[in-house]
């Protein structure tokens, strides 16, 4: 039975990365370019939603590899991630992904010329961020390949033996309202013994901690789908506990870490509230989303299937607008609009009259090849939500 739910929370987190992204040409963190004033004031909704964002992304991957293995046998999925993961990161590596750099480049004065004049002579060469070559905001991509690829025999497993003593303990473990916290340990281990030594690059090789951190969340997420039944009754019938754990998980958080200086003890208590905070708010989105997006609807086909173009075009168009505004005057809500306003209205031409129409064109946005057809005319076969 198909998790519409899941369909919704996956659209509506790849949504918010855009906002996310936006946010980013303004806060003072490090980005690819920046705007001429920085605003401190947006930090705290930033770091709100950073801390569950990616992790909720890898668990909700980890439920639909549940759902594909269903479908296919080992080697039929293995070839059809490699088809929909990997080429869509070379395509996108090749024309996607160069723009941002050539913009941050010029943005740097690092490079002076027209964008030909840079690719593809100059974009290829080195990595980065010392050379040219990157994936950037596509580094989503390599990373579930490799959890895909190297889970596949655990997956087997667990689908072999859905009555076996391991199955079973999860069951019981995660029927009660605070059971689900016991999957904060390995996380917890991770964040407080394994972070400190291994700061996240993206960069796939040597990048322990993200790798640790993130196959684990995706092997969550199957681990729930195999016992689903358990954990969305849970989810579901606690939710708001849940919300109240989240509440008090992030305002301790950011209490901490506004009050006091870096120490071995604030660091163990960081680690550990932050997990807190970022598990409770995904079971917060998973609770709410069941309990009232678990159905179909016309706008959920659309979006569904646009959400894999959208991510991989988004940051270039943010990146390419925002350097046209980054040193004028405007104030913080007239860019903020005008850049999440560029980012999807741009996505969504290339998408709807590019990617979506051009049947040669679909594999390499990670879409199934398939005849497309409008808008109006592929959502008649789709039932009305209620």
């Amino acid at each position: 039975m198909r998790r519409y739910d899941l369909d919704w929370l996956r659209v509506f987190v790849f949504g918010l990365l855009i906002f996310y992204h936006v946010g980013m040409f303004f806060v003072p963190w490090g980005w690819h370019i920046k705007n001429n004033v920085e605003y401190t004031s947006i930090r705290i909704p930033m770091l709100f939603v950073n801390q569950w964002r990616l992790p909720i992304l890898f668990l909700i991957s980890g439920m639909g590899t549940f759902y594909a293995l269903n479908k296919r046998t080992p080697i039929q999925f293995s070839t059809e991630r490699i088809k929909r993961l990997f080429l869509p990161l070379v395509v996108g590596m090749l024309l996607v992904v160069p723009p941002q750099v050539y913009i941050e480049r010029i943005a740097n004065s690092q490079f002076r010329g027209s964008y030909f004049d840079f690719w593809p002579a100059q974009s290829f060469i080195g990595v980065y961020p010392e050379g040219n070559l990157s994936w950037h905001h596509l580094w989503f991509l390599p990373y579930l390949l490799l959890f895909s690829l190297a889970l596949v025999p655990v997956f087997v497993s667990l689908k072999k033996n859905p009555g076996g003593r391991f199955i079973t303990w999860v069951k019981a473990l995660i029927s009660r309202k605070t059971g689900l916290f016991w999957f904060l340990l390995p996380l917890y281990l991770m964040e407080s013994l394994l972070e400190p030594f291994f700061n996240i690059t993206h960069a796939l090789i040597g990048d322990w901690f993200a790798i640790a951190n993130y196959s684990t969340l995706f092997f969550y997420g199957f681990l729930l789908m195999t016992v689903q039944d358990n954990f969305w009754n849970t989810v579901t019938k606690n939710r708001r506990f849940y919300l109240y754990c989240g509440l008090i998980g992030f305002t301790l958080y950011l209490g901490l870490i506004m009050s006091f200086e870096d120490s071995i003890l604030v660091h163990f208590t960081e680690a550990l509230l932050k997990v807190f905070n970022l598990w409770s708010w995904i079971l917060v989105l998973f609770g709410y989303a069941a309990t009232y997006w678990n159905r179909p609807s016309r706008a959920l086909t659309y979006c569904n299937e646009a959400v894999y173009p959208f991510y991989i075009l988004h940051q270039t168009i943010t990146i390419i607008a925002g350097y046209f505004i980054m040193d004028l005057s405007w104030g913080f809500l007239p860019k903020f609009l005008y850049l999440v306003i560029a980012t999807f209205g741009g996505s969504w031409v290339i998408y709807e009259f590019g990617i979506r129409r051009w049947k040669w064109l679909r594999p390499l946005f990670g879409l199934k090849l398939k005849k497309a057809f409008t808008f109006s005319k592929e959502i008649k076969s789709v039932p009305q939500g209620k």
